[in-house]
């Protein structure tokens, strides 16, 4: 909508002819932005609607403002009209007609009954019966009619046209999943996934209720806008309980991929326990073997196969029986957990009860290579280190054996081969001789 010229001294014809076409064109303008706000469809929805809450009382405002448009406008017209009908008097306009149209075009010559009662109470709450405006004043408060009513539809209509489909569109989906769930056995007061469903579908209905009724208390208007429709709907709440929903249907898919693999879990989970039992008990045999074999050694108690657990594997299979799927799923994953942390638990075991018995197999090991590299020296018939062998060896072939005495026994067998390996070899003449080269009486 455009804006007149300002007011000056008696226009002359010429002055006169542009007034009038400016207005002319500047009046077309005004009734297309006019009728295109009535048409508009935010308009015939709000006329419609019941309304609630903000929306309410500024469709209230903006309607009395549309309406006080077109008396603005209709005034306008008829001011425009007896301009030109004076200008059409005659083909050269006189003095007289020249300072009536400059009265006309550039004074307060627009009266509008009623307007300010409506728009303009006074300080004691009685409004003027009458307003009156020049051509340009009008068009100002029209301009400013004009875009707090378009603003306001505008607003209201872009809310509309944005969350009610998306809103329609995502309990189309909560009720997909609704039924996805209920399928697997996730339902309210069961799972909280099917509480959090009947939250979200809860909150959306209420939300399409006020967006349908109070669409202007989700518009956000844009920071330093001015322009009519500045700013975009408030999706806040929708995003939130969208963002819900998609948990709950990765909860839901992991439901059903319990479903389909349950039973291989089942079977790799008795298997991980069976393993950790025989473990278990192989370690219970090797605590018995070595309290047997080796003396003055503390070795730890073997704990029996934990009964908790596989309680709550007869559980999981019965949960399985029944289709029982949501109960399933988070019980699958902490017997997994235990399960690995158990077969751990009984190889630690059984790593701790035979550590005596692969210190002496370490040392039987030990002694038998320090044999074999002696007899390559031609050493291994030596009296010496064939006594120094027997001791040890019968220290660590005996039961129980006492590992500490045992390991020094190997030592001074390795000490002295490797003292008879060190030393220089010398001919025998005339008697045998020990390991340090002596000759023997």
């Amino acid at each position: 909508m455009g804006v007149t010229g300002p007011p000056g001294p008696v226009m002359d014809r010429d002055e006169v002819d542009r007034a009038l076409a400016r207005l002319g064109a500047e009046h077309e303008a005004i009734e297309t932005s006019l009728l295109a706000l009535q048409d508009h469809a935010g308009r015939r929805l709000l006329e419609g609607a019941g309304l609630t809450g903000v929306t309410k009382e500024r469709w209230a405002s903006a309607e009395a403002s549309i309406t006080l448009l077109w008396t603005y406008f209709d005034a306008y017209t008829d001011t425009l009209r007896r301009a030109r009908d004076i200008r059409s008097r005659r083909r050269w306009s006189s003095r007289e007609d020249l300072t009536e149209l400059t009265e006309l075009l550039r004074g307060e010559s627009v009266t509008v009954a009623g307007s300010a009662a409506a728009h303009a109470p006074t300080l004691t709450g009685t409004g003027k019966l009458s307003e009156s405006f020049s051509l340009t004043a009008l068009v100002d408060r029209m301009n400013e009619l004009y875009a707090s009513s378009l603003d306001m539809v505008v607003a209201a209509d872009a809310v509309w046209s944005a969350l009610p489909a998306r809103i329609d569109l995502l309990a189309a989906e909560l009720q997909r999943t609704r039924q996805l769930a209920h399928s697997v056995g996730v339902r309210p007061g069961e799972h909280p996934s099917g509480d959090d469903l009947e939250r979200i579908t809860r909150t959306l209905t209420s939300l399409r209720e006020q967006v349908i009724s109070d669409p202007l208390a989700f518009w956000v208007p844009a920071q330093g806008s001015s322009a009519p429709g500045g700013g975009r709907p408030d999706t806040t709440v929708y995003d939130r309980e969208a963002r819900a929903l998609e948990d709950v249907r990765r909860e839901i898919d992991a439901v059903l991929t319990v479903r389909q693999d349950a039973e291989q879990r089942l079977v790799r989970l008795r298997d991980i326990l069976g393993r950790a039992d025989r473990t278990l008990a192989e370690a219970r045999t090797a605590r018995g073997e070595v309290l047997a074999k080796i003396a003055a050694t503390e070795v730890p108690v073997v704990s029996g196969p934990p009964t908790a657990l596989q309680e709550q594997l007869a559980t999981a299979a019965e949960y399985r029986r029944h289709a029982q799927w949501h109960r399933l799923s988070p019980l699958l994953e902490s017997l997994e957990r235990k399960a690995e942390d158990e077969l751990l638990r009984a190889r630690e075991s059984l790593t701790e009860v035979t550590a005596p018995l692969a210190v002496r197999a370490e040392l039987r090991g030990r002694l038998d290579a320090y044999k074999a590299k002696v007899a390559r020296h031609g050493l291994a018939e030596d009296p010496f280190l064939i006594e120094r062998y027997d001791a040890a060896r019968r220290m660590l072939w005996s039961a129980p054996c006492d590992l500490r005495v045992a390991e020094q026994a190997v030592l001074r067998y390795q000490q002295a081969a490797a003292e008879l390996l060190a030393a220089p070899r010398v001919p025998e003449q005339g008697g045998p001789q020990d390991h340090r080269g002596e000759q023997r009486s």
